[in-house]
Formats: structure tokens, sequence, C-alpha cells
């Protein structure tokens, strides 16, 4: 007869909140399976920056758990090897345009150093110490040297490596789950997974993962583009992003925004961000968009003007409508807990994601507050009564 494979947790979706969920479930003692439809990254972590951002966010419980997940990447990188994860902690530059912006910057930066931020301004005439290439004409900036980049697809399959390696997590992709119901997930290719308990870490699809289950999860795509350059010499040394990206990263607009990001990598390209837009799971390829991304570039850094750009990539971020994610227990399903919704900062809030998510399911005292992130918030919103 053969035998009923049963876990003591099912983590739906193998992107990076996924894996950092089987790490840290993992790290605990419990048997987990992760079960995606797809490869490993093979959804909104393929198509990331690898941002691990504090810079872009007003103090609050997303900061909290961003200054929370930086400590938990250096631990890891430390554990696990720089390399590994392609973990850099370059730090980011913010830069206003005019004296106005500079304004709205500086009163954001001294709101999160009361946060636990380390911010520090920097006067127009000192912008190009840091960033040799930028353009001179900026009226001033703030640098974050808590801000720092992972590899994201790397990163997230060394988490689940390293989570494989205890010998209590197994990886079942390419398999679809077709319906969830208390104490097991179905399958289309495993047949029926007994646990004691989900983590729909399924991402921009969360509300569809919720809805096998009855569950309601208001999770929408919000597209977006990156262009990647030819490698290139060492020509930018931090996140260098305008302004007017935090602004972008808070609407809740579905029309398109966009505002220039630029950075290196450590294999070379630089990676030229960052454009939103609600537009379905539509991903065709927008020219206008990657031209407006582009003009934005070279605005920030001139010399990027005369770089070939070598591909564009596009993904879909998980949005709800609050802008914070669902990270907890279904309000009428214990069983199932959220880990979803974490829009464009999923790579960077993972490894604290992941902690909660573990100590709710062990039934600990969790390291912080979880009740922003509470799914059952959203218990009276439907998808399609959002903005």
């Amino acid at each position: 007869m053969a035998r009923t494979p049963h876990f003591d947790v099912v983590v739906i979706g193998a992107g990076m909140i996924g894996a950092a969920c089987a790490h840290a479930l993992a790290a605990g003692g419990a048997r987990v399976a992760v079960v995606d439809r797809g490869p490993v990254v093979g959804g909104t972590t393929g198509a990331g920056e690898g941002n691990l951002l504090v810079s872009d966010k007003e103090p609050g419980p997303e900061l909290d758990l961003a200054l929370a997940s930086g400590r938990l990447w250096r631990r890891l990188a430390d554990e696990l090897g720089d390399r590994a994860l392609e973990y850099e902690p370059k730090g980011g530059l913010v830069v206003a345009k005019d004296l106005r912006s500079l304004g709205a910057l500086q009163g954001l930066a001294t709101r999160q150093r009361e946060a636990g931020v380390e911010a520090l301004a920097v006067p127009a005439d000192a912008l190009r110490e840091l960033e040799p290439h930028l353009a001179p004409d900026f009226a001033g900036g703030v640098h974050y040297p808590q801000d720092a980049q992972v590899q994201p697809a790397l990163a997230a399959a060394t988490l689940l490596r390293a989570a494989r390696a205890t010998g209590r997590v197994e990886l079942l992709t390419g398999t679809a789950v077709t319906r969830l119901a208390k104490g097991r997930v179905e399958t289309d290719g495993r047949g029926t997974l007994h646990c004691a308990a989900v983590v729909n870490a399924a991402g921009t699809w969360g509300g569809e993962i919720a809805a096998l289950a009855g569950a309601r999860l208001p999770v929408l795509p919000r597209r977006g583009f990156v262009l990647v350059t030819e490698p290139l010499p060492p020509l930018i040394r931090h996140k260098v992003y305008a302004a007017d990206y935090v602004a972008d990263v808070a609407s809740g607009s579905a029309d398109l925004q966009s505002s220039g990001v630029v950075e290196g990598t450590a294999a070379g390209p630089v990676l030229i961000g960052a454009s939103r837009e609600r537009v379905g799971f539509d991903r065709s390829l927008s020219v206008p968009v990657l031209a407006r991304l582009a003009a934005q570039a070279a605005e920030l850094v001139p010399a990027l003007a005369g770089v070939r750009v070598m591909r564009a990539y596009r993904g879909f971020r998980p949005y709800l409508p609050d802008h914070l994610p669902a990270i907890g227990a279904d309000p009428e399903r214990p069983w199932l807990l959220h880990a979803c919704g974490h829009e464009g900062a999923g790579i960077g809030l993972a490894p604290a994601t992941g902690l909660l998510i573990a100590q709710l399911v062990r039934g600990e005292s969790p390291f912080m507050d979880p009740a922003p992130f509470d799914p059952a918030r959203f218990a009276d919103i439907h998808p399609e009564e959002q903005p």
C-alpha cells in the first residue's frame, strides 16, 4: 500500500516568501512540503530586483518588519555566505530634484530616524562624493546605509536548499493545488497531501489560493518593468532613486506611475526601474514604458544614456489595498495562514515574514505584533471592489 504523504505544514509557493517560511519552519523542527505549480522562483521573485529597503517606508508596521528583516538578512548572509545570496549592503541614496521635493524627503527622513532608521542628510555639493556619475543639478538627498540587495532568484533557491538540507523539507514543483480543506491539500499530480497547517505564499496568486479554501483575500497584480543593461565597469555604488519613487510606492492608483531607480549588480549590469500599473495579468511588453524608464534613468545618471539595454523583464507585484501584506491565520480557517500581498517589498520582508509565520504555527509569542497584518482586515473587501 502506498504511503500517504503527511506533513506538519504545506507551503504553497516556491518564491522568496515561501522559501523563507519553509526555512523558518524547518529550523523549528517542522516537516514541510513546498508546493508550486511552476518551477522555483517562477513568479514575482524571478522578476524582482532583490531590494532590501527601509528608505522607501513610512514609520509603521511595514518599516518595523523591514528593519527586523534587514537584521535577519545580515544573519543569513553570515550563515550561508554573502556570495550564496549575492548579498550587498550597498546602502541607498535618495535624491530630490528641487527644494520642495527635498523638504518632503527630509521630513520623511526625520520620521524614519525616530523609528530606528539611519538616514543621513546629504547636501547638493556632497552628492557626487557618494555617486560620482550622478547628474549635477539635484537639490540634495538622503543616504540610507541600511539599504541592501540580494539576487532574488539565487537567494530564494539558497534558502530552499538550506531548508531541504535539514531533511525536513520536500519540494514539489510542477504541482498545482486544486483544493484546500482542513487537514489536506489536493493536487493535480501528487494526490492528497495531509497536513496540520497550510501557508498561502502564492504571491500575486494568493487570492486564487485562498478561494480554493472558500476564503477571500483581495490580492491584485500590479505590473512593473525592469531594464537590464550590458555589463559595465563599476558605475553606480548605491541603489539610487528619485524622491518621487516613495510616493509611487504608497499610491493606490491603477494608472501608470514611474520614477527613476538605478542600481548596479555584482555581475556588472545595471538594473533600471521602476514602473507600476494595474492592468490585470497582461504580460504584453510596453515600449513607451520602457522608453520612459530609460529616460528617467539617464536623468539620474547621464552616463547611462549611451549604454545598451540587453533585455527587459516584467512581473506582477501582489497588491493589497492598504499596502501591507497579509500575514497570519485566515479569520474563518485557523489552519490556513496567509503570507502574501507584499507588493514590491517581498524580497526585503521575507525573513521576518517567515519567522512570524513559523512562530504563529508553533503557537509561540511572535517577535512583533502581527495585528496590523491580520488577514481579517479584508473580510468585507472583494478584489473587484478595490479602487
